[in-house]
Parts: C-alpha cells; sequence; structure tokens
C-alpha cells in the first residue's frame, strides 16, 4: 500500500481529504484514514492492467458506461461476475423474452442438511443492466470469449448457513408476479448499498429522499448518466470503497465477499495463465463493492496460491431459465416498489440522450435485432493510467437539469387518465394541481426537475382518497404508466423436454398456454377421443403444479369413475416457474408422479394413510398395478410398525374406497389388500383396549377403528381371521370418557353382547341421574360417532336425543344445548347426516300429525309369533283341486301313479299348525333376527 500512496495521480486529492480531515475532526484520526484509504482503493484498482469496470445492479447509468465502453475498448475477453457453473445457460437467453433469471436447482442434496433440500440459485437479468450488455456483446461478437469466475452455486450454500442466504431487507411478497423466483437465493452483480445502517439513515435524510432507490437515482445515477469512462470508474471505486471501509465488523458477510474475490481473481489468473491471454484484452465486469478490493489475492500480479478453492459436494445440480419480473426482482433485494421499472424508463431515456447503441442478443424475444456487428468501430488504443476526476468531479456544483415541461404534463395526464379507469373522482384540476406539486416538491427537495419518485408522492397527495375504488393505488398506477411490472417469458426452444412435451400433449385443445393469464379449456372427449390424453395430461398437472396452475371447472377423476367433458382453467403460462422446475425431476410428467408418489411412500414420516393415498393417485393418475401394488405391499409394513391410531379416520377412508374399486374393476381382488385387510383387522384389534383408555385418542379415531373392524369383518373371516379376538378387545376395553363409553356400547350391540333394550335402559338411566346431565352431550357425540362403525344404531340415536329434549326441563336443557350443537359440529359434521335422514324417516312429516303421533319407542311391544284364536275356515290349496289336469301332467311327468285324495272338511284344515304348538321356535328366531 505504500506504494500507491507514493503514486502522485491522486496526490492533490489526497492532500484536499487530509485538510478536510483535520479541519473537520481537529486533527488525525480515524477519519483520515478512512478518507486516504478511499483513495488509495480508487488508485489501485485504476491502476491495475486488467481493466475493472465496476457496475451497480439494474443501473442504467452502469448498462450505458458498459455498451459505451465495448464499442470503445472491444475487449477479447469479458470475466463476469456470475456463477462459473451457469455460463452454459446464457446463451438460451436469446430464446426468451426478458426479465428472466438463470436458475441453479438440486432437488436432492448430498453434502448439506436434508432439510435445506430444495436448494435454488437465481441470478436475474433484465435488459437495462450492465450484465445483458457483456453478455450479448461476447455471445454475438466473433472471438471474444465470456467466462463466468464467481464462485459455482454449489459454494453459494458452502459458504453460508441456508437460513443466512435471504437477502437483507427484502420483504414477503404478496403478489404472485413478486413471488416468481420462489424461495430462491439471489445472486446480482453490484449489490452496492450502505451496509452501515446510520450513514444509509443519514444519507436518506440529508437527501431529502424515503428510500434507497430515490437516493441512489438523484445522486448517482443521474449525475454519471452521462460522465465519460474514466470519471464513471473512479466514482464507482470510491463508493465502493466508502461502503466497503464502513462496513460493520469482521462479520460472516464480509468473510464470503472477501471469499468471493479471492475465488474470482484466483480464476482470472488460471485462465490468463492457460490461454497466454494478454490482460490488456480484458474486461472484468464485477460490482463495485468487490471492484475496491483489499484482499491479497487482488489483481494479475496479486499473491498466488494463498486461496484454495473447496471441492464442489455430491449435490448433484441442474441449470434452467425461469421467468422473472421487476416486482421479482424488487422483493427479492429488498429494493423499492417501482424502481426496476423506473431504471428500464431511465434506461431508454437514455439510449435516446446519448446515441448510444446498446448490445442485444440475436434473435432476442421482441427486440430488433443489434447493429453490433454492422457498427464500424475502432478499438480505443491502449491508454496510460487515467488521470484524476475525481476532484473535479467532486467539486463540480450538480447540473441542474431544465424542467422538461412536456414531460411533466404528459405524466399529469396521463395519470389522472389512468386515476379514472380504475374508478377515481379524477379530472383535469388534479392533473394540474399534480403538476405544480410535482414542481414544488422538487424545489423543497433541492431538485430543478422533478423525479419520478416526486412525480409518484404529487399523484399520491392530489388524487388518492379515502379509499381506494379498485384494485390499484395511485402510487401502483404511477409505477404502471412509469413502465410497469415487465414480465419475462422462457422461450420453447429454451424449456426443459418436460415442459415442452407438457405444451406439445396440450395442443389438441388449440390454446396459447405459453401467454400468461387464464385460458378456459373445454374437452368433450365423446366426440373427439384423442382429447381423453389431454385429460389426463392435465389431471396430473394438477396433482403437480401450485393451485390454480390447471383447476377443473366441470368433470372429476375418482377410482372407477371418468368424466367424458371436462371443463379447465389452465395458468401454465402464469406458473411458467413451477412448470420448469418440474422439469428438473424428470423428463416426463409419469416420472415426475412416480416419482414424488415413491418419496411420500417410503418418507420417514410417511404414514399408512399417506402410503395409501399414494397408491390410489397411482391408479387414478398412472394406471396399472405395478406401482399400485408394490406400494400396497409397503402399506403393510408401514400398518404393523404404527402404535398409535392418529390416521385412523383416513385409513378406514381409502381402505373403503381401494376395496370398492377393486370389487368392481378386478375379478379378484389383489393379494395386497386381502393381506392389508387381514393385518389391519388384526392390528386394531391389538390396539383397541389401549386406544378406548388412551386420552389422545379421539373418539372419532376409536369409531374409525371399529368401523374397519366391522366392515371388513366378513372379509377378514374369510381370509382366516378369528372373530374372537374382536370379542376379546372389545370385553378389555374400559374406558372413562362419556364418548367413548357410549361408543363401546354401541360395539357391544354389535357383537351381540349388550341388547337394544339394554341400551335404551341405559340411557333412560343417564337422563335420570342429575349428576351425568351436563355431561350427556358427550354421550350423544359418542352415539353419533357410532353411526361409522354401526350404522343400524341411528334409530336409537334419535331416541336418544329426542328423550333428551322431551323429558328435560328447559332449566337443565337450555344451558348444555350449546355445549351439544358445539360438539356434534367439531366432532360429528359428517355423520350428523345420518342421524337427521332417521329422524326425518321417525318423525311425521307434518305439523298437524305431530299431537296425535306417538313415538315408535313408546308403543307397547307386541309378539308378531303369538298364537291368537284359528277361524273355523277351510284354508287348504284350493287351486290344485280346482285345476286336476295340471297336476295330473305334472305327476304323470314325474311318474307318479297315485290318484287323488278326498277333499277334508272345514273341521280339519287348520293351516301351520306346528308354529301353534311350539311357539318357543318362533320367538328364539325372532329375538336372533332382532340382535342381528
Amino acid at each position: 500500500m505504500s506504494g500507491v500512496r507514493e503514486n502522485t495521480s491522486f496526490a492533490s486529492l489526497r492532500g484536499q481529504l487530509q485538510e478536510a480531515a483535520a479541519t473537520f475532526a481537529g486533527g488525525p484520526d480515524a477519519l483520515e484514514g478512512i478518507l486516504l484509504g478511499m483513495v488509495d482503493d480508487v488508485d489501485r484498482a485504476a491502476r491495475e492492467p486488467l481493466e475493472i469496470f465496476p457496475v451497480c445492479h439494474h443501473s442504467p447509468a452502469s448498462a450505458l458506461a458498459m455498451a459505451r465502453r465495448l464499442r470503445e475498448k472491444q475487449p477479447k475477453v469479458v470475466y463476469l461476475e456470475l456463477c462459473e457453473d451457469m455460463a452454459p445457460l446464457l446463451t438460451e437467453l436469446r430464446n426468451c423474452r426478458l426479465p428472466v433469471a438463470v436458475q441453479a436447482f438440486a432437488g436432492d442434496v448430498d453434502g448439506f442438511p436434508a432439510d435445506w433440500a430444495p436448494l435454488s440459485v437465481v441470478a436475474p437479468v433484465t435488459e437495462a443492466s450492465a450484465e445483458y450488455q457483456a453478455i450479448a456483446y461476447a455471445l454475438d461478437t466473433p472471438g471474444v470469449e465470456l467466462v463466468l469466475v464467481d464462485r459455482s452455486a454449489d459454494h453459494v450454500f458452502q459458504w453460508g448457513r441456508r437460513g443466512e442466504q435471504a437477502q437483507e431487507g427484502a420483504e414477503p411478497p404478496e403478489e404472485a408476479e413478486a413471488a416468481l423466483h420462489g424461495e430462491a437465493v439471489g445472486v446480482e452483480i453490484g449489490d452496492l448499498r450502505p451496509r452501515f445502517a446510520e450513514l444509509e439513515e443519514h444519507l436518506l435524510r440529508h437527501g431529502k429522499v424515503r428510500h434507497w432507490s430515490e437516493w441512489w437515482h438523484q445522486y448517482v445515477e443521474v449525475p454519471l448518466g452521462g460522465s465519460d469512462h474514466d470519471t464513471y470508474r473512479q466514482v464507482m471505486f470510491l463508493i465502493g470503497s466508502l461502503f466497503r471501509r464502513l462496513a460493520p465488523g469482521e462479520g460472516a458477510r464480509l468473510r464470503v465477499d472477501e471469499d468471493r474475490e479471492r475465488y474470482m481473481w484466483t480464476r482470472m489468473r488460471e485462465h490468463l495463465a492457460a490461454t497466454g491471454t494478454d490482460p490488456e484484452d480484458c474486461l472484468y465486469v464485477c460490482g463495485a463493492f468487490h471492484a475496491a478490493s483489499r484482499v491479497e489475492e487482488f489483481g494479475v500480479r496479486g499473491g498466488s496460491d494463498t486461496f484454495t478453492i473447496s471441492p464442489r459436494t455430491a449435490t448433484t445440480w441442474q441449470y434452467g431459465l425461469i421467468p422473472s419480473s421487476h416486482a421479482a426482482i424488487e422483493a427479492q433485494f429488498g429494493l423499492a416498489a417501482g424502481s426496476v421499472s423506473i431504471a428500464a424508463t431511465e434506461w431508454a431515456k437514455g439510449l435516446k440522450r446519448t446515441r448510444v447503441e446498446p448490445y442485444v442478443l440475436e434473435g432476442q424475444a421482441g427486440r430488433r435485432k443489434s447493429a453490433a456487428k454492422k457498427a464500424a468501430v475502432v478499438p480505443a488504443p491502449p491508454s496510460e493510467a487515467a488521470a484524476d476526476r475525481l476532484s473535479g468531479f467532486l467539486r463540480r456544483p450538480p447540473v441542474l437539469d431544465g424542467l422538461d415541461e412536456a414531460e411533466l404534463l404528459g405524466w399529469s395526464v396521463d395519470i389522472v387518465r389512468a386515476a379514472r379507469r380504475n374508478g377515481y373522482l379524477a379530472s383535469t384540476a388534479d392533473a394540474i394541481a399534480v403538476f405544480e406539486t410535482s414542481i414544488l416538491l422538487a424545489g423543497m427537495r433541492d431538485r430543478a426537475k422533478p423525479t419520478p419518485y416526486d412525480f409518484q408522492d404529487a399523484a399520491v397527495t392530489c388524487i388518492e382518497k379515502d379509499s381506494v375504488p379498485g384494485r390499484r393505488d395511485v402510487r401502483r398506477l404511477v409505477e404502471i404508466m412509469m413502465g410497469g411490472d415487465r414480465i419475462g417469458r422462457v422461450g420453447y426452444d429454451s424449456l426443459p423436454p418436460l415442459a415442452r412435451d407438457v405444451y406439445d400433449r396440450l395442443a389438441p385443445l388449440e390454446l396459447k398456454l405459453e401467454q400468461r393469464g387464464v385460458r378456459r379449456a373445454l374437452l368433450d372427449m365423446a366426440s373427439r377421443p384423442e382429447l381423453r390424453a389431454c385429460s389426463d395430461v392435465l389431471w396430473m398437472l394438477r396433482r403437480l403444479l401450485p393451485q390454480g396452475a390447471a383447476r377443473p371447472i366441470m368433470g372429476e377423476r375418482r377410482l372407477g369413475e371418468r368424466s367424458i367433458q371436462e371443463s379447465w382453467d389452465l395458468a401454465l403460462g402464469t406458473h411458467q416457474r413451477a412448470l420448469i422446475e418440474l422439469g428438473y425431476e424428470g423428463v416426463s410428467l409419469e416420472q415426475v408422479l412416480e416419482q414424488r408418489l415413491r418419496r411420500d411412500a417410503y418418507g420417514p414420516q410417511a404414514t399408512t394413510a399417506t402410503v395409501l393415498a399414494a397408491v390410489e393417485d397411482t391408479l387414478l393418475y398412472l394406471g396399472g398395478r405395478r406401482l399400485a401394488d408394490e406400494l400396497g405391499t409397503h402399506a403393510l409394513k408401514v400398518l404393523a410398525a404404527e402404535r398409535g391410531v392418529d390416521g385412523a379416520p383416513e385409513v378406514l377412508r381409502r381402505a373403503r374406497a381401494l376395496l370398492a374399486y377393486y370389487r368392481t374393476s378386478e375379478p379378484v381382488l389383489p393379494a395386497w389388500i386381502e393381506s392389508f385387510v387381514k393385518t389391519g383387522y388384526a392390528h386394531y384389534c391389538t390396539l383397541l383396549p389401549t386406544a378406548f383408555r388412551d386420552e389422545d385418542a379421539t373418539v372419532g379415531q376409536v369409531a374409525a377403528m371399529l368401523g374397519f373392524l366391522f366392515s371388513m369383518e366378513s372379509l377378514a373371516l374369510s381370509l382366516g381371521c378369528d372373530r374372537t379376538q374382536l370379542e376379546l378387545a372389545v370385553a378389555q376395553s374400559h374406558p372413562e370418557d362419556p364418548s367413548k363409553t357410549a361408543l363401546l356400547w354401541a360395539a357391544q350391540v354389535q357383537l351381540g353382547t349388550l341388547s337394544r333394550a339394554e341400551l335404551r335402559a341405559r340411557c333412560d338411566e343417564l337422563l335420570d341421574n342429575p349428576l351425568v346431565v351436563p355431561s350427556y352431550p358427550r354421550y350423544l357425540s359418542g352415539f353419533v360417532h357410532a353411526l361409522e362403525p354401526v350404522p343400524g344404531l341411528a334409530d336409537v340415536v334419535v331416541e336418544a336425543v329426542s328423550n333428551a329434549f322431551g323429558r328435560l326441563p328447559d332449566p337443565v336443557l337450555l344451558p348444555w344445548l350449546p355445549l351439544l350443537i358445539t360438539t356434534l359440529r367439531s366432532g360429528a359434521a359428517d355423520l350428523a347426516p345420518l342421524m337427521v335422514r332417521e329422524a326425518g324417516r321417525i318423525f311425521p312429516g307434518r305439523l298437524a300429525a305431530l299431537d296425535a303421533w306417538v313415538p315408535p319407542w313408546r308403543t307397547p311391544e307386541t309378539d308378531p309369533f303369538a298364537v291368537g284364536p284359528v277361524a273355523a275356515v277351510h284354508r287348504g290349496a284350493a287351486l290344485p283341486a280346482a285345476h286336476p289336469a295340471t297336476c295330473d301332467a305334472v305327476a304323470e311327468l314325474l311318474g307318479c301313479d297315485g290318484g287323488w285324495a278326498a277333499v277334508a272338511g272345514p273341521s280339519s284344515s287348520e293351516g301351520a299348525a306346528l308354529t301353534a304348538r311350539h311357539p318357543e321356535t318362533a320367538r328364539a328366531l325372532e329375538h336372533l333376527l332382532a340382535a342381528g
């Protein structure tokens, strides 16, 4: 560093800063060291043989300076601060409409903690960025090599914990356009913002601005917009050095920054040594913060072999392009809303003002061809170290742009027109007020020309009312008017194979699915059978993509059911990022779906219900028996290993659905479903006594267990299970909870160990006991849940509820009536309709008949087999005697030789006399049928 101080290029500036430090600080101190150190950093970076070009991300001034310098210097090698493993994707930018982001994605991690997955790194690219100018120049200029020198995506996560990768100051995006990057880690060139909070607060307060983007636009973008190359470089070096020297402490972030600088200079020296390129023919594009580096490895003559690049992990990274937007960039990097859109507008104005010819990739969507190859530019001769330009720049008063009344008047008219379209009661007077207020605000902030931010504040002040009549407020309308939230799109040729396959398979729909917005698709498979393949693709997309990408309006897909007509709302263009990321997982939808089903089924947190859901999705979307049988066999192992009953309701529902599907669609049941029923019967019998006593097991879960046992009982017994196991499990159950007690009574009725009469008697005892009456709703909740395993008890449940309302007085009934309603709604909402239907069957249909109606449970029971007096009438079979020819023909056919017997008198024919002689048999049969 001492050698640098001896140079006289910045001797004058150094002396002035020493005097200023002595004046303000009263003598040599830390202020002098900082000021002189900044000059040393600028001098060191400016004298580097390998030209360093400092930039700030999405800065129009940086982009203009970059385009100018590339045409003057015509470098043969461009070193770019970007993840080195993203280089193969840059040529695909010509197939996209900017802004887009280059993405590195890893779904499965090897070498990182498993809970970090998936890993994603994005690098957004916009038209108004210096990096795009460098990329377009290098890719479209023959003989120019583009070399990315920054750390790889793998090192991004190696050098920092997953939770620290989010950009500071970024807020969670609220709109869909702001969430295009998902949870990816953002990487950009030139993150130039003070890391010293007090410094940023000081700059904003004295600059009379609200946020950093506005300060940068006013005090850096505007002064550097028309400056020469040397002035631009030295000013950016100075700003980068200032922010670097005022960064707080030697924290982890600063250590990572220094490692990145060592990494980049190491890669550049390796490339220069391998190719023999002259550093004078190269250009190093990096952020201004890294340009003013003080690491030992700085420069082409810096320390060699002093930094060892760690190897990458075994994680497999995949690369692609995803759509981006101005709002997504602002949200991820903590920029002010609308700042990127304003930068795009300033970029277009700067091109017209300076007449700089920008570089554009050949074939870029929506752009005219670049004139880079046509422009006859003579490369600038190599020059010596630039003289001091900082002294003049810092002394020169700010250039006050004259007021462009035509531009400001156009803005004022346009914002009033936009406000009217969005429901505001704006008028010509508001346009005049916005015009005058913009000039007033600019004057209060020491600006001769209102900036877009001044105009935005004036529009909000003059037009915004108490409420927003539409979806957008005035601030958002100004952002749209200034350029809007431009949203990029990845072209078909740059999509991964899976995404292209999806578009090809959906081509029969004849919709422009690559465009943003919702498209309505109508599928009539009856008249166009070829659309059935499109239907299969759409259902898989609905399963794999986020909600809203493919939403069915009409039609459904269930086990054993297929719709003949369907209607869909498709927004694949809006969710293009999610579709592209599917391409990182496989080459077809079927492959990705199978991988996800396996991951769900074999995951460490997989339950029996999860595996059965995977089996159901396999049958719905993939068809075939191979994967379904494999996952079903795995469900047996998961069920046998479970020791809880949390998933019993879901297991019951899915097992019933799968069993019904196989019974109707297959000639025989698969072996795994038979084994599952057999294993589940024994498994739930074993857990039943514990579940009845467990306080954590809900009554719904225990009811689902009983539902599985009773509904699958016939199949389980046919497969060799023993019913005695269930009887013993119920006999060993001794619940304490009232709802589980009622559920146990229902199970005993189903098994025949408790009669309905005894159950009714127990319910009456509960109502007669004043100590139990407050908890009676919980008993009713248990009875309602019992309708799942024992639906035949619906009449008893209706009777229990009716008796409570009929017998309890209002002072007792009304206090626990809300508890009854909330208990039934929260715990048995899906079973209440069964009870309501049973009540509708029992109760009279008209109000007039209610007074004379007698409930069935209060009607005296009569013996249907009671023997009454037998009338002395002839009740024999009279028809054969009336038509004997028929009987004779049958007798002759059977070979009977007997003749007709004499007809007995009335006294000898007494009908079926056996039942009258032995009534006990009939009564026993009655009790057996009632118990069943």
